[in-house]
């Protein structure tokens, strides 16, 4: 039985990009394993508040995330 944590800073993901987490990753364990593996794949998405997770020793916050996701696009 897998258990798959998806860990991200509250506020940048919206409640149905979490929902297509969960699916395209039960999906993908799915593609991998068989079909009779989706009824026991759980996959959990944890919200981080916000100062509380850091990259390269600076705390980030929703709002730098998504400063990174516009500076990407």
């Amino acid at each position: 039985m897998p258990l798959v944590d998806i860990q991200v800073i509250e506020g940048v993901f919206s409640a149905d990009e979490k929902k297509e987490m969960i699916e395209k990753v039960t999906d993908t364990l799915v593609a991998i394993e068989g079909e009779a593996l989706r009824g026991v794949t759980w996959v959990r998405v944890i919200d981080v508040p916000g100062g509380q997770w850091g990259i390269g020793g600076q705390a980030l916050a929703a709002k730098d995330v998504k400063a990174l996701q516009q500076a990407a696009a």
